[in-house]
């Protein structure tokens, strides 16, 4: 079972949330936080394997909530989806500095949010498609890095490099392997290195290390 926290002000929210998360069959509410203060709290207690996190919430928000849950120890294998009704730039960049594993705006399809939070159980990064057009032209006005790759790249080998490039382009696992002619398990165990070796969390966090470090440049259509 996918053990799942809905952290939400709003208790229709989160009520509607829990009937959608319990109706299926691998999935199950383990807690519902309203703020996000509670939220860092029963992710510690609980430990979940998703918090289906807000973003506006009162006494603390849900990006500095998943900034709380991410850095600690004791919450170490939680992932956090972030919900919202806003697609504001600021918000999907700043929710996955602090750690989040997917964005998703609330108007989702239930079946679409019930998938999502399957792929980021699984360690899969996600964002709607809208989201990840607006996080690369965020990552396209950040100021140029520096002539060279950062210090935190210079322990991965070539390969790596070039995996982590096309996890940034948003290739999946199947396409990288066809893009370089590798076995689907050695794109796997390539993502895997990365993944230790970057103290990555998940997929999203490839994703942030490969154009803060200036590997992939974005730019703006």
């Amino acid at each position: 079972m996918i053990r799942v926290l809905i952290a939400d002000d709003q208790a229709l929210l989160r009520g509607s949330f829990r009937v959608l998360v319990d109706s299926a069959p691998d999935l199950e509410v383990v807690g519902e936080a309203s703020d996000g203060a509670e939220a860092a709290e029963l992710a510690e207690k609980e430990r979940p394997d998703v918090v289906l996190m807000d973003v506006r919430m009162p006494e603390l928000d849900g990006i500095e909530a998943t900034r709380r849950i991410c850095a600690s120890p004791a919450t170490e294998g939680v992932h956090v989806l972030m919900l919202t009704t806003f697609d504001l730039d600021a918000y999907v960049y700043s929710a996955l500095r602090a750690g989040a594993s997917g964005f998703l705006l609330k108007d989702t399809p239930p079946a679409e949010l019930l998938t999502a939070i399957r792929v980021v159980a699984a360690g899969e990064g996600l964002l709607a498609p809208s989201i990840t057009r607006r996080l690369i032209a965020e990552f396209a006005r950040l100021p140029e890095p520096g002539q060279r790759v950062a210090a935190s790249l210079d322990n991965i080998t070539t390969r790596e490099r070039e995996v982590l490039s096309l996890i940034a382009r948003g290739l999946s696992n199947d396409e990288i392997a066809g893009t370089l002619h590798l076995g689907l398990a050695t794109v796997k165990t390539h993502i895997g290195h990365l993944l230790h070796k970057l103290a990555a969390r998940d997929r999203a966090q490839l994703v942030i290390a490969a154009y803060e470090s200036g590997l992939v440049r974005a730019s703006v259509q």
